[in-house]
């Protein structure tokens, strides 16, 4: 074996010591070669190689840095999208994993002349919240990707519609307990002493409100009628109790009924209105938008085969036979011809198999008619596009 060969020890112990982090002073960032020790480093610097490109360098250096901060800001930004997203983390945090790399881009070869430099520059060029604290700095990645704003602003909007729903129910209870206590007013009795002004007069008593009038006049009169027309005037009397408590009582059930038909299509419109962020179902069709799996699968139908986490689908392309993980961002329904068998995926009839009928193109729905559950034979108009997908 000679003194150079691969697997003398000296070898071995050359590329064991080469492994991991060195010193950053014996490191080269033109050239990018770290050295071992002081002259290995000092041999570096006399070489031929070296000179070159200080040479190249020194014709125009602006250009090396920019292109050096460049580098360092993308990576950086990287790690830190990747690794935290959007939570709010100590900078020293992010930069100890960065340059737990081995390759990574110095930040000596940049215009930043330190870390806490560079974490000011992102806050003023927004691309990330600063905040400085006793603790030291912190950031927060500010994540601009067309498809993050869209799904915020999706949850935004569902937010709003769902606080929007609450508040009508609020109101409509409101008014229930209105018209309850509107119904239950009623005048405060009056009492009086019992007094009767001729011995031989006889004292009636009236329990019903209705009767009032007339049993003061059955009072005042029965001193001067006979016994058959007190009868007479009793059974008036009788008669009209009877037909107030009826009429009252018809009157009331009239009510209850109407507010609880008015409760039950509350009931039923809030159910039909209520929507989830998760649509995803098992053996629907649905198609690939995304461009990030390149043109192979681009506009591509496929077959959802299992559902995970409400979120993630895998998803069988019906040309290929291959099998994909994708969120349900990258996702869209397919809507069928009038005629076939759909799957309703979002609102009150969510989980119903259904037939679609007509189809809106001026606005964006459909007309469908509920095949399963309690409501077959239902049907129903203004299903948006999103709301029901082709089922296999």
């Amino acid at each position: 074996m000679g003194k150079s060969d691969f697997l003398t020890p000296k070898a071995i112990t050359n590329r064991i010591k080469s492994k991991g982090l060195q010193k950053l002073r014996w490191y080269c960032q033109m050239c990018q070669k770290q050295c071992r020790d002081e002259n290995g480093f000092k041999c570096h610097c006399m070489s031929e190689s070296h000179q070159r490109q200080l040479l190249l360098a020194s014709e125009n250096p602006q250009q090396f840095m920019d292109y050096f901060s460049e580098e360092f800001r993308n990576d950086f930004l990287e790690l830190l999208r990747r690794r935290f997203g959007t939570k709010r983390v100590h900078n020293n945090i992010v930069y100890n994993e960065y340059i737990s790399h081995r390759e990574h881009i110095h930040m000596n070869a940049t215009q930043w002349e330190t870390l806490t430099d560079f974490t000011k520059w992102l806050g003023r060029k927004g691309l990330c919240k600063v905040d400085e604290t006793p603790k030291g700095w912190y950031i927060q990645y500010i994540d601009r990707d067309p498809e993050t704003i869209c799904r915020q602003l999706e949850l935004e909007k569902k937010k709003k519609q769902y606080l929007d729903d609450e508040e009508k129910t609020a109101k409509f209870i409101e008014e229930q307990v209105r018209r309850g206590l509107e119904g239950k007013e009623q005048e405060a009795p009056t009492f009086t002493e019992l007094s009767r002004e001729n011995d031989e007069e006889k004292v009636t008593f009236n329990l019903s409100k209705g009767a009032c009038s007339s049993s003061g006049a059955t009072s005042s009169k029965s001193s001067t009628l006979g016994p058959s027309a007190l009868k007479t005037v009793g059974s008036s009397a009788s008669v009209k109790r009877k037909e107030s408590a009826q009429s009252s009582a018809q009157s009331k059930e009239k009510k209850k009924k109407s507010a609880l038909d008015e409760i039950m299509e509350i009931e039923e419109e809030k159910k039909r209105t209520a929507r989830t962020d998760c649509w995803l179902q098992p053996e629907i069709i649905v198609k690939i938008i995304t461009k990030k799996l390149g043109e192979k699968y681009h506009k591509k139908k496929g077959i959802v085969k299992e559902v995970i986490d409400k979120y993630t689908a895998v998803v069988k392309m019906i040309d290929s036979g291959d099998k994909l993980k994708l969120d349900q961002t990258h996702l869209e329904t397919v809507i069928p011809a009038p005629g076939k068998i759909i799957l309703v995926l979002n609102g009150g009839y969510r989980g119903n198999e259904g037939t679609l009928e007509f189809i809106n193109e001026k606005t964006f729905s459909a007309t469908i008619v509920i095949e399963t559950g309690p409501l077959k034979g239902r049907r129903v108009e203004g299903i948006q596009y999103e709301d029901f997908s082709k089922l296999v």
